[in-house]
């Protein structure tokens, strides 16, 4: 079933990374500039259907969010199963370096997740099926084209999945705010899966249980905490600084 894509740099990188998913585009007919003309470019050389449409024909076809102009209707990114990470894995030719989403339901946190997860070169984002974010319009928005390049993974059972991991030699390292371990005193090197919870509530008892480590960002202000997806992108590159020292 096709999904609603809209917005410039989430249509761009749809059309630059997996333009076979795109069926067709709505386009500002009043709108030329050069980020316009390059998402048309795109559109022509892998022959994707445009139309114009007015303000408020855009409107309506993106009633979730700010389109900037562009709308296109796509195929939507692929969703992997528990078999299917056994398969992700089996293919690795380093070590894995793991994303796990401890249920975090704002789909703009996980966006922002998928985005820094790409950057810093995560192989699959997992995430439990239950109460928790999916590929939503706005999540693939905020993901900037990460969910058409990162693997997501949904499981069923979380629990089972981590020990799966850890029987696989991966260490798992959860972030948990009243740890005792920095994550700037941590080995993170190696086989690795980063370990997240949700928003506000943090990582579940059994997910804690599972871990190896628990860790903490160390808060030199008065805030208690960081946004999911910040601290998200702070433990990723501290991983992605140590295995390139």
């Amino acid at each position: 079933m096709a999904h609603t894509l809209y917005g410039l740099h989430a249509v761009q990188a749809a059309l630059e990374r997996a333009p076979h998913s795109v069926i067709e585009l709505w386009v500002d007919a009043k709108r030329h500039d050069r980020r316009m003309e390059a998402i048309l470019h795109l559109a022509e050389a892998a022959g994707i259907p445009v139309h114009t449409a007015d303000k408020p024909k855009l409107d309506n076809l993106a009633p979730q969010g700010r389109h900037q102009g562009v709308v296109a209707s796509a195929a939507p990114p692929r969703t992997y199963s528990e078999a299917e990470l056994e398969a992700l894995l089996e293919r690795l030719d380093g070590p894995p370096f793991l994303l796990i989403l401890d249920g975090v339901t704002d789909p703009h946190n996980l966006g922002a997740c998928l985005r820094s997860a790409d950057a810093a070169g995560v192989q699959a984002v997992i995430v439990p099926k239950d109460r928790a974010a999916t590929l939503t319009p706005t999540a693939i928005k905020v993901a900037s084209g990460a969910a058409q390049t990162v693997p997501f993974v949904q499981v069923t059972n979380l629990a089972r999945t981590l020990r799966s991991l850890k029987e696989r030699g991966i260490w798992l390292v959860g972030l948990d705010g009243h740890a005792e371990q920095t994550l700037y005193d941590t080995d993170l090197k190696g086989p690795l899966a980063l370990v997240m919870g949700a928003e506000g509530q943090g990582l579940r008892r059994l997910s804690k249980e599972h871990c190896d480590y628990l860790v903490k960002i160390p808060m030199a202000g008065t805030v208690e905490s960081l946004n999911v997806s910040v601290a998200t992108g702070v433990c990723l590159y501290e991983a992605l600084r140590q295995n390139h020292a």
